[in-house]
């Protein structure tokens, strides 16, 4: 117990006490372990059934409902958003938290509004949201409300005393995925598609070229940057030029270039979420990301009262199953070789027993194409 104040004054002897006080002390240590004390006062109003708890009772903080706000800057179709979303639908359903949110907000200055009006007017225990492109108005309208637990999305740290912060560290099955465009190539060009060439989408693409190079030293990997995070169009434009240039595996590290991969009967790689569904004949696998390790994490927190601010980068990672190569799909294409199928799945063993582990490389990748800003 925080602060628990001490008892003071000076204990009484034995010696102290006065015969009368010594007969009131019997009574109660009788009265203590089981015995009647006489007594002339009225009796005591009954207990209270026990179907019928007392009022002043405060409910279990493992029964209440956590409401909870998304804020999302970004179209909740765009993957990255959409798998934290669908995290908090999964504890929606399952009766945790009463969940709502609003996506679209954009990087113009209209976070920092719709946080704060979502903090005055909804109270809600919990804000979930992305702060890349929006990372000042995040941690300034969380520093004005402590009370309440801002997660957020970010290339930085976390900030006493509420806000903590996570992201999508899928770099391992990136690798795997790597391994698998590297041995299924007829080419040896691979093509992938990227947001911005900051670190978090940088050590995705280096992990999947890394995975390729291991399976397929003659490998080369084509790397486009949209600087844009959802722009669906500008990334199958991207990925037709790459096809154009010999790409036969396109990496959809952003959304759209699944729909090149499949127009032109081509085998795509998705990303943030198992993405098969898009061109069934064409995905032979997804580098997954689960947010329902963190979610539930910060969830259980706040209802047992002990929240605290912290990086939640653990989460986000295979080992706690925060991150997966998603099934593959052997039907795509010629097919998958099973002694490719078998290279990647040992792989997938060594990484979650720790006996290997996938460098975490940040920087640009060499020879990527960059658009002016």
């Amino acid at each position: 117990m925080v602060g628990q104040r001490r008892r003071s004054g000076r204990s009484a002897s034995m010696s102290d006490l006065r015969p009368i006080a010594l007969v009131a002390l019997l009574m109660l240590l009788a009265a203590a372990c089981g015995g009647a004390t006489p007594s002339t006062s009225a009796p005591a109003a009954s207990a209270p059934a026990a179907s019928e708890p007392a009022a002043s009772t405060p409910a279990s903080p493992a029964a209440a409902t956590v409401k909870v706000f998304g804020a999302f800057a970004t179209e909740i179709e765009e993957p990255w958003d959409g798998v934290i979303h669908a995290a908090l639908e999964d504890e929606k359903a399952a009766g945790r938290v009463d969940y709502s949110f609003q996506d679209a907000i954009g990087y113009s200055g209209d976070m920092e509004r719709v946080l704060r009006e979502v903090a005055e007017r909804d109270q809600p225990a919990v804000i979930f949201g992305d702060a890349f492109g929006n990372e000042e108005a995040a941690r300034r309208v969380a520093a004005e409300y402590p009370d309440i637990a801002f997660v957020f999305g970010s290339g930085a740290g976390p900030a006493e005393p509420n806000f903590s912060v996570f992201d999508n560290w899928i770099h391992e099955p990136a690798y795997l995925a790597g391994m698998l465009a590297g041995g299924l190539t007829k080419s040896n060009t691979l093509g992938v598609v990227g947001g911005y060439p900051v670190p978090e989408v940088n050590r995705i693409v280096n992990a999947f070229i890394g995975g390729a190079k291991e399976v397929n030293p003659k490998v080369e990997v084509k790397v486009t940057f949209l600087n844009s995070w959802f722009d669906p169009a500008a990334a199958k434009e991207a990925a037709l030029a790459q096809v154009g240039a010999g790409a036969d595996i396109l990496f959809a590290e952003r959304f759209g270039v699944i729909e090149a991969a499949s127009e032109n009967h081509l085998i795509a790689i998705g990303n943030m979420s198992d993405q098969k569904e898009l061109a069934p004949q064409n995905v032979v696998s997804s580098v997954t990301w689960n947010m329902k390790p963190t979610v539930a994490y910060v969830i259980d927190q706040v209802m047992a009262g002990s929240y605290t601010a912290q990086d939640l980068k653990d989460f986000s990672m295979v080992g706690k199953g925060g991150a997966e190569l998603a099934e593959i799909n052997t039907s795509v294409g010629g097919g998958v070789p099973a002694d490719l199928v078998t290279k990647v799945q040992e792989k997938e063993t060594a990484i979650k027993s720790g006996t290997f582990r996938v460098d975490i490389n940040e920087a640009t990748p060499p020879g990527a194409s960059v658009p002016a800003s």
